[in-house]
């Protein structure tokens, strides 16, 4: 009977939301390796949920300088009020989200019906060193098929010399698919150690967010 034999290095076991382990050629045969370009960390999912905060240190979740990049990816976002899905950062591990922003954001979006469309700059998503939360997704509306997906990227949080800069696409449907581009800054040389997501207006009734981390590649 032949003995398949595999390389050491095809070998990649997830052991915890940052670490990955893999076999070498060392008497015990694993060593802590690189999992990969773009690491799972966190998933949420809501559930009539005032918010959803990823906090660095709390529940398995990494927001320092392990990663240089971060993604987040909100999925079919469903609110119980019609709504913005909206996000903020802390600088505190979460004891406040009130990190002053400045940030542009335009959107296109066309009716189910094709009577009316759009592409214009959002001066109600657009922030100048405002502290409030910082709208992703255009309004959201309760019907029952109606949701936001999109995703937001942080660039270097943990930095404590440059302001932390994001971009976020997403798009929203309420009788209408609205695309929605935001860019912005946190205006703060403090590391951002939690992000926090919520609706401008009532819950998150539904949805999924999920928090990646993206190594050098």
């Amino acid at each position: 009977m032949a003995l398949t034999k595999f390389n050491f290095n095809s070998f990649d076991v997830t052991s915890a939301a940052s670490k990955g382990l893999g076999f070498n050629a060392s008497a015990n045969g694993f060593s802590t390796i690189n999992p990969g370009s773009m690491t799972l960390i966190k998933t949420l999912t809501a559930s009539s949920s005032s918010t959803l905060s990823f906090v660095h240190g709390s529940s398995d979740v990494v927001l320092d300088n392990t990663y240089p990049v971060y993604l987040f990816k909100y999925i079919n976002c469903h609110p119980s009020a019609a709504s913005t899905l909206a996000f903020n950062g802390s600088i505190d591990t979460g004891s406040n989200y009130n990190v002053a922003k400045t940030s542009s954001s335009f959107y296109a979006l066309n009716k189910e019906d094709d009577s009316s469309t759009a592409l214009s700059y959002n001066v109600y998503q657009d922030l100048a060193q405002g502290t409030g939360t910082q709208g992703l997704i255009g309004t959201l509306a309760t019907d029952n098929d109606s949701s936001g997906s999109g995703e937001l990227y942080i660039f270097n949080p943990s930095s404590t010399t440059f302001v932390k800069h994001y971009i976020a696409t997403a798009n929203g449907s309420n009788a209408q698919s609205v695309n929605s581009y935001t860019a912005g800054y946190f205006n703060t040389t403090s590391a951002i150690d939690a992000i926090q997501f919520s609706m401008s207006t009532g819950n998150i009734d539904s949805g999924t967010i999920k928090l990646y981390g993206i190594s050098d590649s």
